[in-house]
């Protein structure tokens, strides 16, 4: 039996666990930037639409599901930020499909793009020739940043909440010993003391965890 009752209870209840989840998590789902956003999305926006109208599941095991479900995603958001192999398995990295007028076929595979979407996507971005590309980049979200030729340089940050971006070093043709000796020539000995740290025109921008 169909009851109007039912509906508005768990339709309150999931609305306050969504609202509490959004804030809780950095609202980063409002503006997806990797597949977790998405999931976030997608996973709870089907439990509350798929339970709301099933009077056989009680209120009771309703917010036991989206207590489940918001634990994982909690606990998944800091995993990600704490640990760069979990973050890295879970956002991924940016992918350079073009370096210098050259498309990069083995990336593009990598990145699961096919030629017809690649194509697509440089038109998209305004590009009819390849030539004129100095570096096309696939980011963590699927959309594509291009960079054509007499540009500046793309910033990415190196280090992400305390972690080296090793990817990153790569695209600018350095490795980790580089990167920590220009951090202590800057006073940092530790790594895990950066948030963020950007590097273009031969100087750093270092955001540490200790400033207001």
């Amino acid at each position: 039996m169909f009851i109007y009752s039912d509906v508005f209870i768990k339709l309150v209840v999931g609305f306050i666990f969504m609202t509490i989840l959004i804030n809780l998590s950095g609202k980063g789902n409002l503006a997806p930037t990797s597949a977790i956003d998405q999931v976030q999305n997608y996973v709870l926006g089907g439990i509350v639409g798929g339970v709301i109208y099933n009077s056989a599941v009680t209120l009771l095991q309703f917010v036991i599901v989206l207590l489940i479900w918001s634990l994982l995603i909690l606990v998944t958001r800091y995993l990600k930020i704490h640990v760069h192999a979990v973050g890295k398995f879970i956002d991924g990295g940016p992918i350079t499909i073009i370096r210098n007028g050259k498309l990069l076929v083995h990336n593009c595979l990598k990145a699961n793009l096919s030629a017809k979407e690649i194509d697509f996507k440089l038109r998209t971005a305004g590009v009819y020739q390849i030539e004129d590309v100095k570096r096309a980049i696939v980011e963590q979200n699927g959309s594509l940043t291009v960079l054509r030729q007499g540009d500046g340089n793309i910033r990415y940050p190196i280090i992400i909440d305390g972690q080296i971006d090793l990817d990153v070093l790569e695209l600018m043709n350095h490795d980790e010993n580089w990167l920590l000796e220009q951090l202590r020539s800057h006073g940092i000995t530790n790594v895990r003391d950066v948030y963020m740290a950007k590097y273009e025109n031969h100087q750093f921008e270092i955001t540490r965890y200790d400033e207001s």
